[in-house]
């Protein structure tokens, strides 16, 4: 019997089942028809820009059409004063646009933080504007900046300012009018964002901080605003982004005008495009807008240390 034993041999250990590669890629393969949808819904129009804007491809104009490489990056920089034109005015735009904004935003997202009564109203008004399309908030301001029934017909009742005056037409009072009618829809996106991260700062901080005697401008300065960094950063950058490409609300109230006072790049880029029909050329003034964009969004992300931490 112990002869036996010794000789038997022990149980072999099960075998461990090879773990199958399906269930692993399963997420990937379930998500695969959309990210392709998406990425021909992106990949196609920005290829497509690419290539006609190597090309001189006007509809109209069957006969011209062909590859002319770079002639029309050429055209833009040293033929074409209207796009430096349109150029400044966009970071004329875009930055007195956001500055104001986020000024404004930051105020309004630490005024409706406090606890006060009708706190829940407050912050619906304040943020309505921002529920409200594009399309919309400028027949608003159309309205309101009409010559016969808008502001500047109750004021001239007043004594202030004369009657059919349309601050829309007259070039000392255009950008001031877009400026405004722009930030009354602007500023809301700032408070929400702003007001999300407020919400988030533990108030031990501030217990703490006047615990030990600081002001509420220090309190503000070294504990509100560095929590606030990336919040501010981000939001800034995307609004940024927005106002650049912003092309209904000016198109809708002052049309690029007076004497094309208002035109942002990408409303000379819709004007080449849709009336002279010169898809060439509008092509490489977008492609040079995406360059411009790309690295000005490279190089902010980058001196303002986004995500990371302040030494």
């Amino acid at each position: 019997m112990a002869q036996a034993a010794a000789v038997a041999k022990p149980p072999a250990p099960p075998r461990r089942r090879r773990a199958s590669a399906t269930p692993r890629r399963l997420p990937y393969l379930l998500i695969a028809p959309a990210a392709l949808l998406m990425l021909g819904f992106i990949a196609y129009p920005v290829l497509s820009v690419f290539y006609y804007s190597l090309q001189e491809y006007n509809p109209t104009k069957p006969w011209r059409n062909g590859f002319t490489g770079f002639d029309n990056f050429v055209h833009a920089f040293t033929e074409d004063p209207l796009f430096w034109d349109t150029l400044v005015f966009s970071a004329k735009w875009v930055f007195v646009e956001v500055g104001l904004q986020l000024l404004f935003g930051l105020a309004l997202a630490l005024i409706v933080n406090q606890t006060f009564v009708g706190r829940a109203l407050g912050r619906a008004l304040v943020f309505s504007p921002w529920a409200v399309s594009g399309v919309l908030t400028s027949a608003i301001w159309v309205l309101l900046y009409n010559s016969q029934t808008g502001i500047t017909r109750y004021l001239a009742d007043v004594g202030i300012g004369s009657y059919g005056t349309s601050w829309l037409s007259d070039t000392s009072t255009v950008f001031p009018a877009a400026i405004v009618a722009d930030l009354w829809r602007g500023v809301p996106f700032f408070a929400i964002l702003i007001l999300a991260d407020l919400q988030s700062v533990s108030k031990d901080l501030y217990e703490a901080a006047e615990v030990d005697g600081a002001s509420r401008i220090k309190q503000f300065w070294h504990i509100t605003l560095p929590h606030l960094k990336d919040a501010i950063v981000l939001s800034t950058l995307l609004r940024a982004v927005w106002e650049f490409n912003n092309v209904d609300l000016l198109y809708t109230l002052t049309g690029g005008g007076p004497a094309g006072e208002t035109t942002t790049l990408p409303l000379y880029i819709a004007t080449i495009s849709v009336d002279a029909h010169n898809f060439g050329y509008a092509s490489a003034l977008t492609t040079v807008a995406f360059v411009i964009l790309l690295f000005c969004s490279m190089v902010y992300l980058r001196l303002s240390k986004f995500g990371g931490e302040d030494k």
